[in-house]
């Protein structure tokens, strides 16, 4: 016969019992736990377990959970490092686990599964975890600075691109004479330079005029 598979009846999610867990003297049952933004989840490692001899009872900050199998009796207590909403929570029987999940009452993010937790006072679960620095108008000044200076390289990017085409234009529609002195100028200037009047530049070799600040060297190879 096969072995039953994970999605059987009993994974349906039932509501905690309160009051029936009492076999506190039996061993501890190995778990695991992860998170989700609105949800912890606890997986307890118990195979075949039989659902009605399950019970599990959730308070605020407490998990107490007593199950029977074939291998015996076991009883997992755990005192939660923040607070959950147990009317919103439960758990399930499958044959190779007993599953408890449990709403947050707040949504940040548990480091830790037991303990006396630290709730984060600025960044929730779903925020990274560097520092929001808001303003009295509850502006985040770190994402405008950084659609900032998306912007300003954009519009350097379409700033350089618009007198790149200028230039192409003026070369196209420009006459012989032009083309000349366009392309002489812009070779001796070192690319400082860019002239239309051969007659200015076609008498003599242009000189580099660097921006102003900057200082033009020739370097020998």
């Amino acid at each position: 016969m096969a072995a039953p598979s994970e999605t059987s009846a009993t994974e349906v999610l039932k509501e905690s019992e309160e009051g029936r867990c009492v076999s506190t003297a039996a061993p501890n049952m190995k778990h695991d736990w992860y998170q989700t933004e609105s949800h912890v989840v606890v997986t307890l490692l118990l195979r075949q377990a039989n659902p009605d001899d399950v019970a599990v009872n959730l308070k605020e900050t407490e998990v107490d959970v007593c199950a029977t199998a074939p291998s015996g009796s076991y009883h997992l207590n755990l005192h939660l490092a923040h607070p959950i909403t147990a009317k919103l929570s439960g758990y399930r029987v499958l044959p190779s686990k007993i599953e408890v999940k449990m709403r947050k009452a707040h949504g940040h993010h548990w480091e830790s599964l037991e303990g006396e937790g630290v709730v984060p006072s600025i960044h929730s679960f779903s925020q990274d975890t560097r520092p929001a620095y808001p303003s009295a108008s509850g502006k985040n000044w770190d994402a405008l600075a950084s659609q900032l200076s998306a912007e300003e390289k954009r519009e350097k990017s379409e700033g350089d691109a618009a007198l790149n085409h200028l230039f192409q234009q003026i070369y196209a529609d420009g006459n012989e004479d032009v083309r000349r002195a366009m392309n002489k100028s812009f070779v001796e200037s070192g690319g400082t330079v860019l002239s239309t009047n051969w007659g200015e530049v076609g008498q003599e070799k242009v000189e580099v005029k660097p921006p102003d600040g900057l200082e033009w060297r020739n370097y020998e190879i």
